[in-house]
C-alpha cells in the first residue's frame, strides 16, 4: 500500500477558493480505483483575483510544504502545479508554454491531437447538478443533493442513487417543461469556446451523463453538438404526463455505465485517442483499457478528492484546455 499525498481545491458556486489538504491512499491491485501516479495539478488566477483568493493560494502552498517536504511547486505568474516527489520530477519533462503547466509531452500531445473528447455535464459543462435544480424546483433540493454527492463521489452505486433521488420527488411532463422554461442552462465559463475550438480542429465532441435527455437537449443545441452525439439517461411519463420512472436500460443509468459508453464509441467510430472530461467518480472509471486514454478532472466547481487522485490533469479553469489547443 502506497501513501498518495496531494492538494486538492474545493471551489464554490461562486468561485471563491477553499484549499485543504488532504491525503489518499492508493491501493495496488487490478481493482485500483486510484492511478498509479499523482495527478498534474493545475490551477490559475486571473489579474482580478482577489486578496482573499491570492492569500488562499500562498497558504496552500505553505501549508503543503509544513505538512509534506517532498511536495514540489512550480509557479508562473498567477498559475501553480503541485506534484510530489519523484512525479513532480516526472511531470516535469513538459512544460505548457500557454498554461504554465507542467504535464509530460506524451499527455499533452495526447490532449491536442485526440480524435474524440466526451464531457460530463452537471458541474461540468454545467455549473451545477440538473437533477438537484429540479429537485429543488419541486421542493426536494437538500436531501437530493446529499444523494448526489454521496454518488458522484462513489461512496455508492449510481443506480442506487438515481432511484432513491427520483423516489424523492416525481417529476411529471408539465413540471420539467416549467423548469426549463424558467431555468435555462448555465454553462460554465469558457465550455462554448472549448468545444467550438475541439470541433474546429476536427475533434468530435460528445456528452456522457448521469443526467436526462429531457434537460441536457438544451445545453447539446447550445454547444452545437448533435443529438447522436449524446449519452444519458431518459425520464418516462405515463399517457398523463405524470412521473412512471426512468429508463433502467440506458447504460448511463447505473455505474460503469460512462465506462461503456466509451468503449463502445471508441470501437463504433475506430478511435485513437480519446479523452474523458469530467468531475464525477463514474467519469474516472473511463479511464481504463480500452476507454478513455486520459482523464481530466474539471474542478471549477467542485474537486472531489478520490477523483482528482485518479486524473491525469486536474483544471479548475478551461482557460488552460483551450490555451494548451492553442499552441498546437
Amino acid at each position: 500500500m502506497e501513501t498518495l499525498r496531494f492538494c486538492s481545491i474545493r471551489i464554490s458556486s461562486r468561485r471563491c477558493l477553499a484549499l485543504r489538504a488532504v491525503q489518499e491512499q492508493q491501493h495496488s491491485g487490478s481493482g485500483a480505483s486510484f492511478r498509479r501516479n499523482p495527478p498534474l495539478v493545475s490551477y490559475s488566477l486571473s489579474s482580478r483575483g482577489s486578496k482573499s483568493q491570492q492569500a488562499s493560494l500562498q497558504a496552500a502552498t505553505t501549508t503543503a510544504a509544513t505538512m509534506w517536504p517532498d511536495v514540489q511547486t512550480r509557479r508562473r505568474s498567477a498559475r501553480m502545479v503541485i506534484g510530489c516527489g519523484a512525479a513532480a520530477e516526472e511531470h516535469s519533462a513538459g512544460v505548457s508554454s500557454a498554461t504554465g503547466a507542467v504535464l509530460s509531452p506524451e499527455m499533452v500531445a495526447l490532449w491536442r491531437h485526440a480524435q474524440a473528447v466526451c464531457f460530463d455535464v452537471d458541474s461540468t459543462v454545467c455549473e451545477d447538478e440538473g437533477i438537484d435544480e429540479l429537485a429543488a424546483f419541486c421542493g426536494a433540493g437538500e436531501a437530493v443533493a446529499a444523494w448526489t454527492a454521496r454518488a458522484m463521489g462513489g461512496s455508492v452505486p449510481f443506480e442506487s442513487a438515481l432511484a432513491a433521488r427520483l423516489a424523492l420527488f416525481h417529476p411529471s411532463v408539465t413540471t420539467v417543461a416549467k423548469f426549463l422554461a424558467s431555468r435555462p442552462p448555465r454553462l460554465n465559463p469558457g465550455i462554448q469556446e472549448l468545444v467550438s475550438k475541439l470541433q474546429s480542429h476536427g475533434t468530435e465532441v460528445y456528452l456522457i451523463s448521469g443526467g436526462f435527455r429531457q434537460m441536457i437537449g438544451p445545453v447539446a443545441a447550445q454547444l452545437r453538438i448533435p443529438s447522436e452525439n449524446v449519452f444519458a439517461n431518459t425520464l418516462l411519463f405515463d399517457d398523463d404526463g405524470e412521473f412512471k420512472g426512468f429508463d433502467e436500460t440506458e447504460p448511463t443509468s447505473r455505474s460503469g455505465g460512462k465506462a461503456k459508453v466509451v468503449e463502445q464509441i471508441k470501437k463504433e467510430h475506430g478511435y485513437q485517442t480519446l479523452v474523458m472530461v469530467g468531475d464525477g467518480a463514474t467519469d474516472l472509471e473511463a479511464r481504463r483499457p480500452g476507454g478513455a486514454d486520459m482523464f481530466i478532472c474539471y474542478g471549477g466547481v467542485i474537486a472531489r478528492p478520490t477523483v482528482v487522485a485518479g486524473a491525469d490533469w486536474f483544471v479548475v479553469s478551461f482557460t488552460d484546455l483551450i490555451q494548451s489547443l492553442d499552441s498546437k
